[in-house]
């Protein structure tokens, strides 16, 4: 009982900390494109993000219960065999998530976990344990379809936004009103956000809870005490900022001007919310990802820089595999050494952690150099002065020479 109670503790902590790591991870997600064109400030944005998150973890708990009521088959496993592969697919996870934020690829936290979980479980209590119809229903056709859709959707009303507003196509640098807009768009997105991602983290502490034997199994809810501790830590981790990946979405995808911006966050913020409402445990990097393309698809004469895209889309073919590699290895050292086995699988992550943060450090990506190139100007992106000519200016110049 002792030893259980200590891997629960070791279960809620690290739970927690990859909250940490999703929330820095995530940042990106709602807050790149109003940096990227001025209509916020780093600080004030990540602060702002940060807010809405903590207040967004509170608005839902549906995706809470797909997690910890869903995925796994509780009933085919006992407590003290399911307690240490939560603890590895955990480990899974956070790693995944380490390693993408080194590299400024906007990979999916919340398929990072499921990777884990998924990897450890069948390395610890076999295939059978895994409920492959929930996680093709709400994790795997969401992951197919939700970064089309928001992409269509942002290209839609990219074009809508061009169409309403021919008038300031002269304009230098675009449609300035719509910072003001991206303000209010940025928020719902991150308010969005702490509807969907902290929910995972409380999903995983309320099954670690329930096969733990402290909360009933019939209970779905997560308590109140995990809410709060969950909305916190994925709130802190959103102040600390995640440059790296707002570097990626905000300039290395596209040059967004405030049109598109305000497009895509609204197209990000519609997904989520709907997906949050039906319980489905979606990737809102992924969805904010699809929308900047469509954005930069839908505005004429921007382009889309594909290299780039086909990084973010190889991190994201390569998420759940990877992470529940690492899961399943952690899970088999487990297996292998018993309680001494999660002994070295929390000194081994420690140690991977250290690692990638250390070798952060020499390069370095914080709010003052993350949109360096342009931070003299006041602006994230390089936006050119003089737009091609819309089809009414190109007649218009034609009968003027006429």
């Amino acid at each position: 009982m002792e030893t259980a109670a200590l891997i629960v503790v070791l279960v809620i902590g690290l739970g927690l900390f990859f909250d940490f790591t999703n929330g820095f991870h995530d940042t990106a997600n709602a807050m790149a494109t109003p940096i990227a064109t001025g209509a916020l400030t780093p600080k004030v944005a990540v602060l702002l993000a940060a807010v809405l998150n903590l207040a967004g973890a509170f608005l839902s708990t549906e995706v809470s219960k797909t997690i910890s009521h869903g995925i796994i088959q509780e009933d085919q496993i006992t407590a003290s065999a399911f307690l240490p592969l939560i603890f590895a697919g955990l480990i899974g996870a956070i790693t995944w998530n380490m390693l993408t934020w080194l590299l400024g690829l906007p990979s999916s936290s919340s398929h990072a976990l499921f990777g884990g979980l998924i990897g450890a479980t069948i390395v610890g209590a076999g295939v059978m344990a895994i409920d492959f119809g929930v996680v093709l229903s709400k994790v795997v056709l969401p992951a197919l379809l939700s970064p089309v859709t928001a992409a269509v959707i942002a290209f839609a009303v990219t074009k809508l936004a061009y169409a309403l507003t021919r008038r300031y196509d002269g304009k230098p640098d675009g449609r300035d009103g719509f910072r003001w807009g991206q303000i209010f768009s940025s928020s719902l997105v991150a308010l969005a956000h702490g509807t969907n991602d902290a929910q995972k983290t409380m999903g995983v502490i309320t099954l670690a809870l329930v096969m733990a034997g402290w909360q009933d199994a019939a209970d779905s809810d997560p308590q109140l005490w995990v809410i709060l501790a969950c909305a916190l830590t994925i709130a802190l981790g959103t102040y600390t900022g995640g440059w790296r990946i707002i570097r990626t979405l905000g300039k290395g995808l596209t040059e967004v001007k405030p049109a598109q911006g305000f497009s895509a966050e609204t197209s990000t913020a519609a997904t989520i919310l709907a997906s949050s409402a039906l319980g489905f445990a979606l990737s809102t990097t992924q969805v904010a990802s699809g929308s900047v393309i469509g954005s930069g698809l839908g505005r004429r004469g921007s382009k889309v820089r594909w290299r780039t895209v086909g990084r973010i889309a190889l991190g994201w073919l390569l998420t759940l595999p990877a992470a529940g590699l690492v899961g399943a290895a952690a899970a088999l050292v487990v297996s292998w050494l018993g309680i001494w086995g999660i002994v070295v699988d929390a000194f081994l992550a420690l140690a991977v952690i250290v690692l990638i943060f250390v070798r952060s450090r020499r390069n370095e990506v914080t709010a003052a150099n993350a949109m360096s190139e342009v931070a003299a100007s006041g602006r994230a992106v390089k936006v050119k002065r003089n737009p091609p000519p819309t089809r009414r200016q190109r007649r218009a110049a034609k009968e003027a020479r006429r």
